[in-house]
């Protein structure tokens, strides 16, 4: 049996995006929520604040480690598995890396250390100011970062000379045109998924009645960001949809399950893509509706897959389905934002554990949301590395052979299981510890263990506090 190199570096550059993105998604968040709390505390003066922040920074020092970790491996797989890709492409792609490294990477590092070290050693505004620009931080990098996935989608302001890509409008290039949308979509996922992981967690502290205080607190001020931003993600959804239809119709297509290019198109909820037949089988869907929300009216015509060869379609039945993962996910989240409202105005939020639950159960559907957004926005790309310039086959290195791509990806494999395994293990520790943690260390009795505040990731708290 031959082994594919071309449908293993695939795969593996798939493995390694999914496992690393749910790790920044949740970061982008959390780092701005840590931000609040510091500003919080740093008015009121209340060590409540503080206890949650400092608590928080502890969850965030662990997912960004293991984030850097599990995503540095990604700029060698240009050069081993990808490396035509990376040759043809330098010219935008090396500076784009290098700025987010420059300009992102090098503030959270530095910054990140006064948060996690500075407490009590820093004046109280500096400590704020770390907190602020690590957050600022993460949305630099991910600009970059979607800036030049972006281009990939919607290719601007360049030229070929001879084989090679020249930019000729770096404005075009960086703001190309599914960026606005693409960086809104992912930075409100991001609050997102924060906003659902700090309810969940802080509900589960609940139900064991674990610093209650401090945690109602932290569960009021998310459930009121949920409620906001969860129609305004699905408004910006629509929007990204719109763009989406302009510049990659195919894909929309395939999100659709639309095969002919038609009017009155009507939206599938459930359907068996039949790629080979160029049809669906067991058709549940609304009539009119994919018209209505992509054209604005029933009559409007939506193109179909028809308008390209079988060889150009991307993977339809992928694409189809990980888009109603996506929808479908964040039409939960609306749902229980909205719950968490009636019982707030009915008072009886404080004392609904099966909410609590369920919120409990919430914290894990934005990473699967964010994984499913992702398998549609990059699988609806297929058969295109950078969209209408070159494929995948055209990216690949040309001496690569398929057991060395094979021996990688398992090797990636198990050394993100274990990166996996030890956050993890490190994580639920954390949570164990909860608010109320404090470090110890020997005092001159072998036998007693001194507590004391932490003024690096943990928090000094006041008597009685």
């Amino acid at each position: 049996m031959e082994l594919d190199p071309l449908l293993l570096s695939r795969l593996q550059f798939a493995f390694v995006v999914s496992f690393h993105a749910i790790f920044p998604v949740f970061t982008i968040g959390l780092a701005s929520y840590i931000a609040v709390l510091e500003g919080l505390a740093y008015k009121t003066e209340n060590p409540i604040w503080t206890r949650l922040s400092s608590f928080w920074t502890r969850v965030f020092a662990v997912v960004f480690g293991m984030g850097v970790v599990s995503g540095i491996v990604m700029a060698f797989q240009f050069g081993t598995n990808w490396s035509n890709f990376s040759y043809i492409s330098a010219n935008f792609l090396g500076p784009i890396l290098s700025y987010e490294v420059v300009t992102a990477f090098f503030l959270e590092a530095a910054f990140l250390g006064v948060l996690l070290f500075g407490r009590g050693k820093v004046p109280p505004g500096i400590f704020l100011l770390s907190a602020i620009l690590v957050a600022v931080g993460t949305f630099i990098s991910s600009f970059w970062i979607l800036s030049a996935n972006s281009w990939m989608h919607t290719p601007a302001g360049f030229e070929f000379r001879g084989e090679l890509i020249y930019v000729t409008s770096w404005l075009e290039a960086i703001f190309n045109p599914s960026l606005p949308y693409r960086f809104a979509h992912m930075g409100l996922a991001s609050f997102l998924t924060g906003g659902f992981v700090v309810a969940g967690v802080s509900a589960w502290y609940l139900i064991r009645k674990r610093e209650v205080e401090a945690n109602r607190k932290a569960l009021s001020m998310t459930l009121w960001l949920l409620l906001i931003l969860t129609p305004l993600q699905t408004w910006v959804g629509d929007l990204h949809g719109l763009n989406t239809l302009e510049h990659q119709p195919v894909k929309v297509a395939a999100m659709e399950g639309n095969w002919e290019t038609q009017s009155n198109v009507p939206l599938l909820l459930f359907a068996l893509p039949d790629q080979e037949n160029q049809t669906n089988r067991f058709e549940i869907g609304i009539p009119n509706l994919a018209s209505i929300i992509l054209k604005h009216s029933a009559d409007g015509v939506v193109p179909g897959l028809n308008e390209v060869a079988p060889e150009e379609q991307p993977p339809v039945a992928w694409v189809f389905w990980s888009f109603r993962v996506m929808v479908g996910i964040g039409l939960l989240m609306i749902a229980v934002a909205v719950t968490g409202l009636v019982l707030r105005l009915k008072g009886t939020l404080w004392s609904s554990q099966w909410y609590w639950r369920v919120l409990q159960v919430m914290s894990i559907t934005p990473f699967i949301a964010v994984i499913a957004g992702w398998f549609t926005t990059e699988i609806g790309r297929a058969p295109w590395l950078i969209y209408g310039v070159m494929t995948f086959e055209q990216g690949l290195t040309p001496s690569l052979q398929g057991w060395m791509a094979l021996v990688t990806l398992i090797g990636y494999i198990v050394v993100y299981a274990l990166v996996f395994t030890g956050g993890l293990y490190y994580l639920m520790r954390i949570l164990r510890d909860g608010l109320e943690y404090q470090a110890h260390e020997p005092d001159d009795e072998p036998s007693h263990r001194a507590k004391r505040p932490l003024s690096a990731v943990d928090v000094p708290l006041e008597e009685g506090a």
